[in-house]
C-alpha cells in the first residue's frame, strides 16, 4: 500500500513559478522502485499526464510544458518534486501525483491507467 500526499499548488501570476511536493508513504516500497508521475485535470477536461520518471531516473513530458517543467525525486526522502516555471494560465488545474511499483517503459509515463496510486491533489491557479 502506498500513500501519496500532495503539496506546494497555489495562486501565482503568468510568468511565476511553483514547486509543487508528493510525499510517498509506502510499507513495502518506496520511490527507489516506482515510476511516478504527475498528472492535472482542469475543469471540463480529461486528466492529462504531465511529466513522469521511472525508477531509473529516465523522464518524460507533455509537449505543453517541456523546458518549463522539470520532474525529480529525492530517493532517500521518499518524495516527487514538479519545478514549474513560466507558469501560463492555461497550465491552471488540479494536479495530482501518482506512483506505481511496475517498471514502465518511458512510452508509458504520462499514461494515467498505468498508475496505481494517487493523491488527493493540489491545486493551481495561474492568473493573466
Amino acid at each position: 500500500q502506498v500513500q501519496l500526499v500532495e503539496s506546494g499548488g497555489g495562486s501565482v501570476q503568468a510568468g511565476g513559478s511553483l514547486r509543487l511536493s508528493c510525499a510517498a508513504s509506502a510499507y513495502t516500497y518506496s520511490t527507489y522502485s516506482m515510476a511516478m508521475g504527475w498528472f492535472r485535470q482542469a475543469p471540463g477536461k480529461e486528466r492529462e499526464g504531465v511529466a513522469g520518471i521511472d525508477s531509473d531516473g529516465t523522464t518524460r513530458y507533455v509537449d505543453s510544458v517541456k523546458g518549463r517543467f522539470t520532474i525529480s525525486k529525492d530517493n532517500p526522502k521518499n518524495t516527487l518534486y514538479l519545478q514549474m516555471n513560466s507558469l501560463k494560465p492555461e497550465d491552471t488545474a488540479m494536479y495530482y501525483c501518482a506512483a506505481t511499483n511496475r517498471v514502465l517503459g518511458w512510452w508509458l509515463l504520462l499514461r494515467d491507467h498505468e498508475y496505481n496510486y494517487w493523491g488527493q491533489g493540489t491545486q493551481v491557479t495561474v492568473s493573466s
